[in-house]
């Protein structure tokens, strides 16, 4: 399966499973009245928009460059996971809401909880399963907006798991407080992954430095390369699974152009092996020495 067409799948396939879960969780929810489920649903609607945006992201970000976008479509992503990230942080605000005001104001389950527990419990396989997948194809590819979905999916995991354990307290001891207290734990856990989330994307939508390892890297490549008498205004931001670098390489002043040419060609692929996906931009100049 070629790389965007994966891509694209992992997006959809994410859809489905949210789709799924939600249905489910807002059932579960109703059922038992449970403000821990329901906020399991509004965490994975969240999730849901997400799993759209993504899709889209993904899908316009593959597209070549053209005129209105001479440098690609790699900020889509950025874009994609910047929105995944408020979405998440919005939905944790809510159930803290939520939750506060029924451990303030009084709260009853009105049924036993048994149903929110087996939807919780497979809840927590499928997006496990799907978060996998779509970690996986993210690191394949260098996609941010799968990385965000995965991300986010992940949190869906680990606040199941504790509404899970909550909803089998409830069954054995009776104490319907702890439904709102998991709420607001879950809450946190959301508002941790959102503000992570956000705060990488953002970096890469205003143009942030490339990681200094990869700096560092590509200083490595070019002190290997004897030839080269220095360097000078390394520079590089990522947009989308790109990252697009620029710098400067000092020659002899006596050498033809062609070799300085095959010098960069050299750099260039030797950079690519590192650091995988990259637009290189390199300014050859004379050395002043």
């Amino acid at each position: 399966m070629k790389i965007e067409t994966e891509k694209k799948f992992a997006a959809g396939l994410s859809i489905t499973s949210n789709a799924v879960v939600i249905l489910l969780k807002v059932i579960a929810g109703i059922v038992s009245g449970s403000i821990s489920i329901i906020s399991e649903a509004i965490h994975s609607l969240s999730d849901f928009l997400a799993s759209i945006i993504t899709f889209f992201a993904v899908t316009r970000s593959s597209e070549p460059a053209d005129k209105e976008h001479p440098f690609g479509h790699g900020k889509y992503e950025d874009m994609s996971g910047f929105i995944e990230g408020g979405l998440i942080i919005f939905a944790g605000l809510y159930i803290i809401y939520e939750a506060s005001t029924k451990l303030l104001f009084g709260y009853h389950v009105k049924s036993e909880p048994t149903i929110g527990i087996f939807v919780m419990g497979f809840a927590v396989v499928a997006n496990f399963l799907v978060s996998r997948y779509l970690f996986y194809v993210a690191k394949k590819s260098d996609s941010i907006s799968l990385h965000a979905d995965a991300q986010h999916l992940s949190t869906d995991i680990y606040s199941s798991l504790g509404v899970l354990a909550g909803l089998v307290l409830i069954k054995l001891t009776g104490i319907t407080a702890l439904d709102p207290i998991i709420a607001i734990i879950v809450a946190v856990i959301i508002l941790k992954a959102g503000f992570l989330i956000s705060k990488e994307t953002l970096n890469n939508l205003l143009d942030g430095s490339i990681p200094l390892c990869d700096i560092k890297a590509i200083e490595e490549v070019i002190n290997a390369n004897g030839v080269i008498k220095g360097y000078k205004n390394i520079k590089g931001r990522k947009a989308g699974q790109c990252k697009e670098i620029e710098m400067t390489l000092l020659f002899n002043p006596e050498m033809k152009l062609q070799c300085c040419h095959s010098i960069c060609d050299q750099i260039e692929n030797d950079i690519k092996s590192k650091l995988g996906n990259v637009s290189i931009t390199i300014h050859a100049e004379p050395s002043q020495e």
